[in-house]
């Protein structure tokens, strides 16, 4: 099966027509898919912060809460306050479901259409939802969590190049960072959500769970009303029901030229029988590794654990609970805001220039935060804790977080699809989407662990990483 069809690469061809509401609200409404990944991330380190939810499902943790707070000699070492297994597999089980469904995914994508598998994911984000909101057994959480990966997976494909399809090529940059917009501003809420459900005790985390069902909702909705690319549409046979949306979505029924370019680039693409065979070769193997670098380093800049044990780490370092979530709204607010650089610059200045900059901030912001937190003796036995030391972090995690939201975070997901030559852009997407996952599962996996094995060392080993991003970036 060929790969999906676009504009070939090189120098940027504009067409007629201009830029409507129509194509603007299908691309808003398809980044809805965005908001399934970024409500779960910042919902799921609240929830697993809430007492009524760990008492349920990981009662050692709280445990161990309960025997420290009854000796006064022996303080909480916040490194290893949250380390348990249980809890690390109910974060990470997400990804490696993601991970496996990310390539049948993109099969998926090219032979039913974007449109189908923004329905399919959709639908499985909801019948997930239910299942968590639902749980009274760690094997519910655990399925739950498995349905949103297969959701997530099947979005991250199918709106990447749903909106990268549908966008006329003089924005199409912009278009395809509304997907990481709705993806920040879905951390944000499910942040704030946070902060009024913990304190509905035991069982507010439920209230938490069930609301991630509302973006999904959206994208099923979509997946049922908007019409699919012209590009898929046309590489499935259905020339004319292409040209017409063709037509609706650039305003104008001149479209001959771009149509003709549409049909001539599926004609090259569908050459190409086997594009995962065809990736692997010699000729797009530079592609390939820029595509599976720029994501897996996305994930080893440590975001994703920063936004999912924000809560539990400014807990650990003398704050109280109500206090660590208001902090981690801080650190939401910052990331969507930040989002908007790029969003405005990218297309300006170019991604080089956002790369590299943002891996020099990041590594800056975390050797600070290792240095403070080894200087103030976090995690030694007669530690004290001193809420400033929260507060300090509190601005450089802020300061991290906005480096990443202009730079390896939109651009991290928008680069992969731009590298790609025509033959090979699904199946690259889908490479990319799968190396992103299955690190996200690493990390969350053995982050807990890690972290209390080697305490602020784990800072500095993020801080390596993003120095190797910035000299990728060169």
């Amino acid at each position: 099966m060929a790969g999906g069809a676009m504009a070939p690469t090189g120098p940027m061809k504009v067409y007629n027509g201009v830029v409507t509401t129509y194509v603007i609200t299908a691309c808003i409404v398809a980044a809805s898919g965005g908001a399934l990944f970024g409500y779960d991330n910042g919902i799921t380190g609240g929830v697993v912060s809430m007492p009524g939810f760990l008492q349920r499902f990981f009662p050692d943790v709280t445990q161990g809460d309960s025997d420290v707070s009854q000796s006064t000699d022996h303080p909480t070492n916040p490194f290893c306050q949250y380390n348990d297994q249980g809890l690390a597999w109910f974060t990470s089980s997400l990804f490696i479901a993601g991970a496996i469904a990310a390539l049948p995914g993109a099969y998926l994508t090219r032979l039913k259409g974007r449109k189908f598998s923004m329905l399919m994911a959709g639908l499985l984000f909801d019948v997930g939802v239910i299942f968590l909101a639902a749980a009274y057994h760690i094997s519910m959480l655990i399925i739950g969590r498995v349905l949103l990966g297969f959701a997530v997976a099947l979005a991250s494909v199918a709106v990447t190049l749903y909106n990268s399809e549908m966008a006329p090529a003089q924005i199409r940059g912009r278009l395809n960072q509304i997907f990481q917009i709705v993806l920040t501003l879905g951390v944000f809420v499910a942040q704030a959500i946070n902060i009024g459900t913990a304190h509905i005790y035991p069982w507010g985390w439920r209230v938490s769970l069930a609301l991630a069902g509302m973006p999904a909702i959206v994208l099923t909705f979509g997946g049922i009303f908007l019409p699919d690319t012209p590009n898929s549409l046309i590489e499935r046979g259905y020339k004319e029901q292409g040209r017409k949306v063709l037509q609706d979505i650039r305003g104008t029924q001149d479209v001959d030229e771009e149509f003709s370019d549409i049909c001539d680039a599926c004609v090259e693409a569908n050459k190409v029988q086997n594009p995962w065979k065809t990736i692997l070769s010699r000729k797009y193997r530079p592609q390939l590794v820029l595509a599976a670098a720029s994501t897996f380093f996305q994930q080893w800049t440590g975001i994703n654990t920063i936004i999912f044990y924000a809560p539990q780490l400014f807990v650990s370092l003398g704050v109280g609970e109500g206090a660590a979530l208001g902090a981690t709204i801080v650190t939401g607010i910052v990331n969507h805001l930040a989002t908007y650089v790029s969003f405005h610059v990218a297309d300006k200045y170019g991604r080089r220039i956002l790369f590299i900059e943002g891996g020099i901030q990041m590594t800056t912001c975390l050797i600070i935060i290792a240095i403070v937190l080894a200087q103030t003796g976090v995690g030694k036995d007669d530690h004290v804790n001193e809420p400033w030391v929260a507060w300090f972090v509190l601005v450089f995690v802020c300061i991290y977080i906005a480096a990443y939201a202009w730079s390896w975070g939109p651009l991290g997901w928008l680069y992969p699809s731009e590298i790609q030559p025509l033959e090979t852009r699904s199946a690259g997407q889908g490479i990319a989407t799968l190396v992103n996952l299955l690190f996200s599962f690493i990390i969350g996996q053995t982050y807990l662990s890690m972290l209390c094995a080697f305490k602020v060392g784990l800072l500095i080993t993020s801080a390596c990483s993003c120095s190797m991003s910035s000299v990728c970036g060169l």
